[in-house]
């Protein structure tokens, strides 16, 4: 069994996520679950692109939204490229920049990829690499 990349297990935890509603995409939606129901949050994929350096608002939603999961224990990656993320999520409007895995209502579940992702953060944060990078896998 070769190891999984962790682009490719985080493209299995957003599609498996969606098959079961358990994916928030966009900034504000995220924010809201986030202050809302904070515990509900497993996990928090944050997407920037080139325009991400001129947009200061986002900048300062994204600082929140890390300062949050890092208070809150809730693991938090980040990927470049927004467009492939709104492919994943299937979203088309343009505010694929932040997504959230939410834990299923009954709090029964084992998702192998998040697992491995959330291996992999405490891995990176053990390195002080608080918001690692993952490349998701072409198509």
């Amino acid at each position: 069994q070769t190891m999984k990349t962790p682009g490719k297990s985080l493209k299995e935890a957003l599609v498996c996520a969606q098959s079961e509603q358990r994916l928030t995409v966009g900034v504000y939606e995220s924010a809201k679950i986030m202050t809302e129901d904070p515990d509900s949050v497993s996990f928090c994929v944050l997407a920037t692109d080139e325009q991400f350096q001129w947009d200061v608002a986002l900048q300062i939603h994204f600082t929140l939204i890390q300062s949050f999961c890092f208070d809150n224990d809730i693991s938090i990656v980040r990927v470049s490229d927004t467009q492939r993320l709104a492919d994943i999520v299937g979203d088309e409007q343009e505010d694929a920049h932040c997504v959230l895995i939410t834990n299923p209502a009954d709090g029964s579940w084992d998702d192998p990829a998040l697992e491995k992702l959330h291996l992999f953060c405490e891995e990176s944060r053990r390195l002080n690499d608080w918001v690692p990078e993952i490349s998701l896998p072409e198509r």
